[in-house]
């Protein structure tokens, strides 16, 4: 009975400090953060920069950065299978490119369990026949965008997260391939939720590919309240260059109070990736 009594008297003594704190205004609103990593293949020869090597450096990243949402790029299928395996909060849906099971690279997306709840999903191709494999375009390789219409458990809120790997040498693949992403995207979102789409460009901040994109979608390095101007791809060097090539655009969210390219070392090595993962926190 007296331990009963202290709980009550603890908790009657919180609700003024709450409702308080609602009052002045201190009361934080829900955030999600969302991000872009993409792992690089993990059957690349890598040296002691490859997956076997680094792969515990993925981990400690997202268990420090603890993203809800997050899309990956060049991920093969035991990536996807290790990161879900050490990652425990985190599941994950996508197809291989090459033949839309198993086979080839993932742009798969993961999701916090306890954070966010997914309601249906998808994968297209880029390319002029989208519901099969293929490759489009002038594209080198066969490109393709997962998406997944979900729910953030904390706010009740609905929005569409959409990611993908644009090619690496076509010009009207990557500029084709967008348009069909955010085309694709409206047609089954007459509704008009919050739209996130994180990937792999391929592509510098000022290309043509993206005028179209700019129109219908902001960049949340461009318009995050507090921002940087790193690269995000380092090629395993420190050196700072120009290469901005991943990205997170958004659409029919209140705010974004940040954005930040994650330079940060884990697990005793220099790189998580040969590029450097970016996120952004938003308000619905």
């Amino acid at each position: 009975m007296k331990k009963l009594i202290s709980i009550i008297i603890a908790a009657a003594l919180l609700i003024p400090a709450a409702v308080q704190a609602k009052k002045n205004g201190s009361e934080k609103t829900p955030e999600l953060k969302v991000m872009s990593y993409n792992v690089r293949m993990g059957v690349a020869k890598d040296g002691t920069n490859s997956w076997q090597h680094r792969c515990p450096a993925t981990i400690a990243m997202l268990d420090d950065q603890k993203p809800d949402v997050f899309g990956v790029q060049e991920a093969f299928d035991f990536q996807i299978e290790f990161i879900e395996e050490f990652a425990e909060d985190y599941k994950s849906v996508g197809v291989g490119r090459d033949d839309g099971k198993s086979k080839g690279e993932y742009m798969s997306i993961f999701w916090n369990k306890k954070r966010v709840k997914l309601l249906k999903w998808g994968t297209f191709w880029l390319s002029e026949t989208p519901d099969v494999p293929s490759k489009g375009w002038d594209a080198h390789c066969r490109r393709t965008a997962t998406w997944a219409l979900m729910k953030d458990k904390k706010t009740g809120k609905k929005f569409y997260f959409v990611n993908t790997h644009l090619d690496h040498k076509g010009t009207q693949a990557q500029a084709n391939g967008l348009k069909l992403i955010v085309d694709r995207i409206d047609s089954i979102n007459p509704e008009g939720y919050p739209m996130v789409l994180t990937g792999d460009f391929n592509i510098k901040p000022n290309n043509p590919a993206l005028v179209d994109l700019d129109s219908r979608m902001q960049s949340t390095r461009k318009i995050a309240a507090k921002t940087d101007n790193h690269n995000t791809f380092n090629g395993w060097s420190t050196a700072k260059t120009d290469a901005v090539i991943d990205y997170i655009y958004v659409s029919g969210f209140s705010a974004c109070p940040e954005y930040k390219t994650v330079i940060e070392k884990y697990a005793d090595k220099p790189f998580v990736s040969d590029h450097y993962p970016v996120y952004a926190r938003l308000i619905f």
